[in-house]
């Protein structure tokens, strides 16, 4: 029951981001010159590789994304999210395994388990239960 609470939260607080994010595209986008238009391209491009891309493998997420990543995370266990750049990193190859098809649980409990915590099988599907709505959207 906890679970499906944790990913009630993360949906809301995503749609509420994506949603302020909606409306700050098209603010930036009445005021933007070919200069900065060119400028957020090349950026937009840094984040993510077409390597990446094509092994389904998602973008860096903003900080809004990545705190309710994190959140959903801590929540599952705070073991997950003791270095959270290398849970962003577990996250995002992640999505990789979600989209492909493969035994997702069982490379959530290989990529997530540390010396100091091994993954469960509950929380590793809950680990891929948040990855999807909070990251994996794609």
């Amino acid at each position: 029951m906890h679970t499906r609470t944790t990913i009630a939260v993360i949906t809301a607080a995503l749609a509420f981001t994506l949603a302020g994010c909606s409306s700050d595209k098209a603010d930036s986008a009445k005021s933007s010159t070919p200069a900065a238009t060119a400028a957020t391209a090349a950026t937009a491009g840094a984040d993510i590789s077409a390597a990446e891309k094509a092994a389904g493998i998602p973008p860096e997420p903003d900080s809004a994304q990545r705190a309710v990543l994190l959140a959903g995370l801590q929540a599952i266990d705070p073991w997950l999210v003791g270095d959270e750049d290398e849970a962003i990193d577990n996250a995002r190859n992640q999505c990789s395994t979600i989209s492909g098809g493969g035994n997702a649980d069982a490379t959530a409990k290989s990529r997530f388990s540390t010396p100091a915590h091994e993954v469960t099988d509950d929380e590793a599907k809950a680990i891929n239960r948040v990855l999807k709505v909070a990251l994996c959207l794609g």
